[in-house]
């Protein structure tokens, strides 16, 4: 009896809302007038402008009149080397940082939940590069990675090193800016990874030490498979960042020597600056694209892995 009378209560509680035409629906826990302010700020400083955007890229405009093109400036974007170079550097520069800030993030979670000296130390220096400017960071490691006078150099040629030029070599430019990229956003990575270390239960370790598992197999077999939701928000973040990467580059090496160090943004940027406003539209276009193109079926992917885990 008392199972039956719960079971009904269950159903009673679970069952929809009846409107009084006899149809049901979910009532939100608000009135529906409550969402337009931030619906009407939403199209107005998002809906418009994209669809704003994808117009414009398609004239040859400028601030007082424009001229209908079609493809035109998307025909042009990828014949010029110097443009279809950004979009090559873009997806590498993003791979790179976000590779790296898994697997050092990963790591340095699990060194900075361990039980080691100097914990909450070491856990706000490697956090303290995330609260800095990116525009200083960049003027700091320009300094420093001068070939002539930088701090790097010299400690290098100390112990018998000739160092190289850092964002003068076309070969390293790209690559030292995604360094410094790492070193800057690896704190809110390893974040990340701590918070879903910790979520682990003890349980799980307590029984991978009973079946006698090493570090390894307590590694593979239940920290990375249960932390996989840290890994799927650290992919997912750091490649929407790297897509997206201008300021460190532009503040670093204005995507030189020459074009080497250039990503989307930035060419979009000198597009601008030249005064060639559609050229530089249809490069936002491409970027919003690509962005989306790549994200949505990212993450939909590491969800469903997530699922499986």
């Amino acid at each position: 009896m008392s199972t039956t009378i719960s079971s009904t209560a269950a159903r009673s509680r679970t069952r929809p809302a009846r409107t009084p035409g006899g149809s049901s629906r979910h009532r939100g826990p608000y009135p529906g007038w409550f969402y337009l302010p931030a619906a009407v700020i939403y199209g107005v400083l998002f809906i418009i402008p994209t669809l704003l955007s994808f117009y414009f890229a398609l004239t040859r405009w400028t601030i007082f009149d424009s001229e209908f093109i079609g493809l035109g400036n998307f025909a042009q974007f990828f014949s010029e080397p110097a443009l279809t170079k950004g979009f090559v550097n873009t997806f590498v520069y993003a791979v790179l940082t976000s590779g790296a800030k898994v697997v050092l993030g990963l790591g340095l979670g699990m060194l900075l939940t361990s039980q080691i000296v100097g914990r909450g130390y070491l856990r706000a220096v490697v956090f303290f590069p995330v609260l800095v400017s990116s525009v200083g960071v960049g003027i700091t490691f320009q300094v420093l990675m001068n070939p002539t006078k930088g701090a790097i150099n010299a400690a290098l040629g100390v112990i018998g090193i000739d160092g190289p030029g850092w964002l003068t070599n076309p070969d390293l430019a790209l690559f030292s800016v995604a360094m410094v990229d790492v070193w800057k956003g690896v704190g809110l990575a390893t974040l990340i990874y701590m918070a879903g270390i910790v979520s682990i239960p003890k349980e799980y370790y307590e029984a991978a030490k009973v079946d006698g598992a090493g570090s390894w197999t307590l590694f593979r077999n239940v920290i990375f498979p249960l932390s996989w939701p840290a890994t799927s928000t650290v992919v997912t973040l750091s490649l929407i960042g790297g897509l997206r990467s201008f300021d460190l580059i532009w503040a670093m090496t204005r995507g030189g020597p020459g074009f080497t160090s250039d990503v989307i943004a930035s060419v979009i940027y000198k597009q601008y600056q030249a005064g060639f406003y559609g050229l530089s539209t249809a490069g936002n276009v491409i970027l919003f694209v690509a962005v989306t193109a790549i994200v949505l079926p990212l993450t939909r992917f590491l969800a469903r892995k997530e699922v499986e885990l």
